[in-house]
């Protein structure tokens, strides 16, 4: 009979930022990706950020797999289903490490903090939230899909406080193939009734001209 063990090992993390955090930094933007992204091309989003007040720090998931037949294309994931339990405990000590050594030094209280989450990074960055280790100003939930809930990854309690939004663009293709979109965006808004639910003519993909209005809206 085969047993199952684990152990614990040491790897190397990727991340990519974008900015320089210093003294005249006030918004640090920590942006999860989707499945079977890259951080490197993830990020280049958010160049219309990079104003010499914002630091855009993008971590790419654990796991990387190819995307075509012909092992051309490459992608990362934040898990599977597959010992699902340890890859999260694995990627939030992964984010909580990287959480400390980027603001290693900097009083956090001056800094604005925003979490982003796209797609699958929505999950992720839900559960590093409700883990309890990193503080958070702002959450901005994009095109996420839970399919049992909010609630099945963070406590909507931590989130009193925090301002939350949910972004999605109206022609997003897994949202167009739900069975009733209407319904799955009202029960979130029941689970975080002060959640801002923001629909804009696009498809499943990040927008630079929501990014730039999301971004003079900070209420901080």
């Amino acid at each position: 009979m085969a047993h199952e063990h684990h152990l614990k090992v040491t790897r190397t993390a990727r991340y990519y930022t974008l900015g320089t955090l210093n003294d005249q930094t006030r918004h640090v933007w920590f942006v999860l990706h989707g499945y079977g992204q890259l951080a490197q091309y993830f990020i280049r989003k958010f160049d219309v950020l990079d104003d010499g007040q914002r630091y855009i720090v993008a971590p790419e998931g654990l796991s990387r797999l190819y995307l075509d037949p012909q092992y051309s294309r490459i992608g990362a994931s934040w898990m599977t289903r597959e010992d699902r339990l340890n890859e999260i405990s694995d990627t939030l000590n992964y984010l909580n490490t990287l959480y400390d050594a980027v603001l290693q030094g900097y009083d956090t209280n001056s800094l604005t903090i925003n979490l982003m989450g796209f797609s699958q990074g929505c999950a992720a960055v839900c559960r590093w939230l409700n883990a309890g280790h990193i503080r958070c100003d702002r959450l901005l939930l994009w095109a996420g899909f839970f399919s049992k809930g909010l609630a099945d990854v963070i406590d909507p309690a931590k989130l009193s406080g925090v301002d939350t939004a949910y972004i999605y663009g109206t022609r997003d293709e897994y949202i167009e193939q739900m069975d009733n979109a209407a319904v799955y965006l009202n029960r979130l808004k029941q689970e975080v009734p002060a959640m801002q639910v923001i629909a804009y003519n696009g498809t499943h993909s990040v927008d630079r001209g929501i990014l730039q209005q999301l971004a003079t809206q900070s209420r901080r």
